[in-house]
Parts: C-alpha cells; sequence; structure tokens
C-alpha cells in the first residue's frame, strides 16, 4: 500500500481469500464503503455503522480510534447457521504512510479505514463436536471400566470376606463354636477375621470347660470334700498335738521323779544284794537270794523304759524357744548323721549324701530341726532289720528345701499310712516304741511353716519328704 501498487495487494487479499476456512475479507473506507473485498459483489456498498463489525466502535458520538483485542473480534452466523469469527483491524495513517508521495490523506487523519477478515469455525465447531463426542464416549468407556473394577474389587475383597464372616457368625449361632473363618488379608476384615476366630476359640472353650464342669460336678464336689477333709484332719491333729502337749507335760512332769527313784533304789539293792556271796545268804524258801537280781534288773529295766517314756514325752511337749535365724541347713544334716553314726555301724547300715547345693541358707531354729532328722533317722534304723543303705537327698525348688530320707526298710502298711504322724501310735514291738517319734517330726516341720509327709513306701523301703520354707517365718 506504501507503493500504491493495488493489483499486488488486491491478489495477495485475493490469494488469502481462497485459503481453506477464510469466509471473506473485506477493506472500508472511513465513510463505511467497501473498496475491496473478496466477494465482488459487495464493492462500492455502504454498511451499517450500527452492523455488528461497526458498532464497537460507532457507539457513540465520537468513533474509537484502539479497540482492545477482545472487541476486535465477533462471532456471529450465516444464514446457513454456521458460525463466522470476524475480525477487524483499523488502517492507521501512520507516519509512513501519511508521508508517502502517493498518500492522498491530511496527516491529521488517524483512521484511513477498517481491515475485516471472517474466518469460518465450521471446521472447529466439527473438531469441538467430535472432541466432546469422543470425550463423552471415553468418559462413559472410563466411567463403565472404573464401575466393573470397583465392582471386581468390592466383590472379591469386600462381599466375599464379608460373606465368610456372615457364614462364621451363623454357625457359631448354630453352635459350631470351634469353627474357623478362612480369611487371609491383613486389611480390617482379616483383622475382623482373625479376632472372630479368637472369639470362636475362646467360647468353645469356656462351653467345653462349663460342660466339662456340669458332667464331673459330683467328681469335683467329692474332691474338693476330701480336701476339706484332709484339712480338717490336719487341724485336728495339730489341736490333738496341742491337747497332748499340754498333758504330756503334766503326766511327765509327775512321773519323772518317782520314776528315778525306782530305777536308782533298784540299782542300789542290786548292788547290794552283789556283794553277798553266792553260798551266803539263802531265803526263807531256801533260794539264793542272787535271784532277787534277776528281778530287779527286770525292775530297773522297766524303769528306764519307762524314764524313756516320760523322756519323750518331754520332748514332745516341750516348745523351748521359737527363736528362728538364718543357718546353713547342710551343716545341720551333717551333725544330725554325725550323732547317730554309731548305730549305722551296728546296724551295718551305709548312709550316702546327695546335696545338690553345698550351702543353703534357711530361717529355723537349728536344735529343733536336728531333733526332727535324727527321730527320722533312727526311726529308717529301726525298720532295716537286715542292714542296707539309707539315702539323704537335698534338693532345692522354688522357694523351698526339700530334704528326702530314703531307707530300704520293710515299707508302711496301706492301714498304717494314715496314722503315723499320730501321738502313741506305733508300729514297732511294746517294748521298743513309745509312737511318739514322727509325732515330735510332724509338730517341729509344721511349727517352721513345712510340710511333713511320707512321699512313697513299699516293701522295698519308705520315703519321708520334709518341705522347709527357705523364707522367715516366726511361728508361735
Amino acid at each position: 500500500m506504501l507503493l500504491n501498487r493495488r493489483e499486488d495487494v488486491h491478489q495477495i487479499i485475493n490469494t488469502i481469500g481462497t485459503e481453506k476456512g477464510v469466509k471473506g475479507i473485506r477493506i472500508y473506507n472511513k465513510q463505511g464503503t467497501i473498496i475491496f473485498s473478496t466477494d465482488s459483489s459487495e464493492l462500492s456498498k455502504n454498511v451499517d455503522v450500527t452492523a455488528e463489525a461497526c458498532i464497537v466502535c460507532h457507539n457513540s458520538e465520537v468513533p474509537l480510534n484502539t479497540l482492545t483485542n477482545q472487541n476486535k473480534m465477533r462471532i456471529f452466523r450465516t444464514p446457513g447457521q454456521k458460525r463466522v469469527l470476524g475480525v477487524i483491524n483499523p488502517i492507521r495513517n501512520e507516519t509512513d504512510c501519511s508521508s508517502a508521495e502517493c498518500h492522498a490523506h491530511s496527516p491529521k487523519i488517524q483512521i484511513l479505514g477498517v481491515l475485516d477478515v471472517m474466518v469460518s469455525l465450521s471446521e472447529l465447531d466439527s473438531i469441538k463436536s467430535e472432541t466432546a463426542k469422543t470425550t463423552i464416549i471415553n468418559s462413559a468407556i472410563i466411567t463403565i471400566v472404573i464401575g466393573l473394577t470397583c465392582g471386581v474389587f468390592i466383590l472379591l475383597l469386600v462381599n466375599a470376606p464379608m460373606k465368610k464372616l456372615f457364614k462364621g457368625i451363623e454357625e457359631v449361632g448354630k453352635g459350631n463354636l470351634d469353627y474357623k473363618i478362612s480369611v487371609r488379608s491383613k486389611d480390617e476384615l482379616g483383622v475382623m477375621a482373625v479376632r472372630f476366630n479368637e472369639m470362636s476359640g475362646k467360647l468353645d472353650s469356656a462351653y467345653k470347660e462349663i460342660r466339662e464342669w456340669s458332667e464331673n460336678l459330683n467328681v469335683k464336689v467329692h474332691e474338693k470334700t476330701e480336701e476339706l477333709k484332709n484339712i480338717y484332719n490336719q487341724v485336728l491333729q495339730i489341736e490333738k498335738l496341742a491337747s497332748l502337749g499340754k498333758l504330756s507335760a503334766t503326766v511327765a512332769h509327775e512321773l519323772n521323779n518317782p520314776l528315778e527313784g525306782i530305777l536308782t533304789y533298784s540299782k542300789l539293792i542290786a548292788k547290794k544284794l552283789r556283794e553277798i556271796p553266792p553260798n551266803g545268804v539263802n531265803l526263807s524258801n531256801g533260794q539264793n537270794p542272787q535271784i532277787l537280781l534277776t528281778y530287779l534288773d527286770l525292775i530297773s529295766s522297766e524303769s528306764s523304759r519307762c524314764g524313756k517314756i516320760v523322756k519323750d514325752l518331754l520332748l514332745f511337749s516341750h516348745r523351748g524357744d521359737n527363736e528362728f535365724s538364718k543357718v546353713d541347713i547342710v551343716p545341720i544334716i551333717d551333725q544330725s548323721i554325725a550323732l547317730i553314726n554309731h548305730h549305722l555301724e551296728i546296724n551295718n547300715i551305709k548312709l550316702i549324701k546327695e546335696y545338690c547345693v553345698e550351702s543353703l541358707q534357711i530361717y529355723c531354729n537349728p536344735e529343733k530341726i536336728q531333733q526332727a532328722l535324727i527321730a527320722l533317722l533312727i526311726n529308717s534304723i529301726e525298720a532295716m532289720n537286715h542292714g542296707g543303705k539309707i539315702v539323704v537327698r537335698l534338693n532345692l525348688e522354688k522357694k523351698y528345701a526339700l530334704l528326702r530320707i530314703i531307707d530300704e526298710g520293710s515299707g508302711i502298711s496301706e492301714k498304717d499310712l494314715p496314722h503315723i504322724f499320730e501321738p502313741f501310735y506305733s508300729t514297732k514291738e511294746a517294748a521298743k516304741g513309745t509312737g511318739l517319734g514322727l509325732a515330735v517330726v510332724y509338730g517341729i516341720i509344721t511349727q517352721h511353716n513345712g510340710k511333713a509327709e511320707v512321699e512313697k513306701t513299699s516293701s522295698s523301703g519308705t520315703t519321708f519328704l520334709l518341705t522347709l520354707p527357705l523364707k522367715n517365718y516366726s511361728g508361735s
């Protein structure tokens, strides 16, 4: 245009107008006359300033000189209802233009005309419509796929485990308490299945225990009754020992002095008689007075036996001081064995020590424990008529010292076993025992809050078990 080569400009515009999508190109002069158009029928026609392409600038008394990019564009529809994008661009009277030789306008004029380019939006609308359709179809497909995926997920990971849980609840409701749910997942449903299995297992155990109790109630009652009887017998035994202890102390004190006098004078008379020559004096019936020595020896022997009974009564009734102290039980056992060592040699008995520890501290009365051990060892020796061996075994179990005395005697009969710790009950011949030895042992061990019992017995021997606590106990 600066060179005033209109034919070239027209050719360029016509060429552009033939491009695909370009609906048309028009140039208006300042008076609104179409001076060029790709549609030759529009040439020299005036446009209405109130038309859509012109109203943007001519909506006021003074036309606009500049437009925003948004106001430069408009979209309208052709008679065939196809959309067209129109872009207007003012042709300014630039300095280069107004100073050209061919220019016929004053430099004061700012706008020479308007270039109006119209582009068809049909292809864009078609692409938009196709894109919208494709988007809708793809969205539908994605929605269906997601729905199917969620359905499969819910079916496999939620519905199936829930069915198993419901099945388990139904089985437990029917009484099948050992039913287990086979859900191996580690999610919330898996945790629920694990807790359900634990609950059903506990219910099953509780139900079986209740059923067992109901079925064996009589047996349980009988067992508890026997336990109460044993406790009652132990209490009764302690009461007997206490009562007999008081009675024994009184009787022993009253008998001790007369018996001591009888024994002393019988020995004195026997001594005087032994001083008489064998043929020196005869009795009135002609018998030798030496026969009286036999009678006196019998009196002395029986008096000694009565004295031993009185001594045992005193031991049985005498409580002594109950001051407990922490001592090593091993030396006490060794001292007790040393005191009865001559009895072992006389009866050809071998004693074996089996200590699991070299030293074991317990709270006890050492003299009383030694007295009880000696009584048990003497009892075992007297039960072994043909020699053999005695085992003294010391063990530590939790908070208790376990002392076992194992002999190879003839054992204890079943009828005697319940009564062996009762006072004055003896399985020996009348001349050999008072029946107080094991009662004294029972009393001493009970004072130490321990337990004396026959662990086992048979024709090949008996095992006595003494259980003594290690902790401090202040007995009464």
